[in-house]
């Protein structure tokens, strides 16, 4: 990659953690409802705790979640006005958790370290490169899991999204991440599914749920 290149990259992810910041800070109280995603849950319950890597943490609750069920839990959010409240949340939790504030397309975390790489709701830009994309995949360890959960958006979920200032499309798609796990992945679930557990006076919108292995 020029220098150039990653200096825009630098200068994009300032400009998200910038945007993130002023979305958390819009309120004076937390952003979402301090449980963890219904379908993490549903997918993970079973699995023996290792290591874990929750990209996009937000304010903590789905690393707490794990955390308190055994796995050795790393949290990263582009916001640090988020990541500090997952800090403050883990505390009464007795939660044990790494957190880190920073872009988790440009964080070089260690290859092939994680059992279980959870990707909620993802907001990864395009922008970023799909080499960067592989390079946080490439944490999973063989046998480890990667679960991605996204939000099946129709035309209308979408033009609302772009009167907000977000474009879906600028963003990788789950048929984006499903093109580049390539040959390193057994994909063992891409399917439609109702949401679990959804936020109160939340409008229903579907999961699209990639679940894949690392051979």
């Amino acid at each position: 990659m020029h220098e150039h290149e990653r200096g825009e990259q630098r200068f994009e992810a300032s400009a998200q953690a910038v945007e993130w910041d002023a979305r958390y800070s819009e309120r004076d109280g937390a952003m979402w409802s301090g449980r963890p995603n219904g379908r993490l849950v549903s997918e993970v319950a079973d699995l023996a705790p290792g290591r874990a890597l929750d990209v996009g943490c937000g304010e903590g609750a789905d690393a707490i979640w794990l955390a308190r069920r055994g796995w050795t839990v790393t949290g990263i959010d582009i916001s640090e006005v988020a990541v500090r409240r997952a800090r403050e949340a883990a505390e009464p939790a007795s939660a044990m958790v790494e957190w880190l504030s920073g872009d988790a397309l440009q964080t070089p975390f260690p290859v092939r370290s994680f059992d279980l790489v959870s990707l909620q709701y993802p907001a990864l830009p395009k922008a970023a490169g799909e080499a960067a994309v592989r390079t946080l995949l490439d944490a999973v360890r063989p046998g480890g899991l990667l679960l991605a959960v996204y939000h099946d958006l129709d035309d209308e979920h979408r033009e609302h999204m772009k009167s907000r200032g977000v474009d879906p499309a600028d963003y990788v798609g789950v048929d984006d991440l499903g093109r580049l796990l390539g040959n390193d992945f057994t994909v063992e679930r891409h399917a439609l599914e109702s949401r679990t557990d959804p936020p109160p006076g939340t409008k229903p919108i579907a999961d699209v749920v990639l679940r894949a292995r690392r051979r």
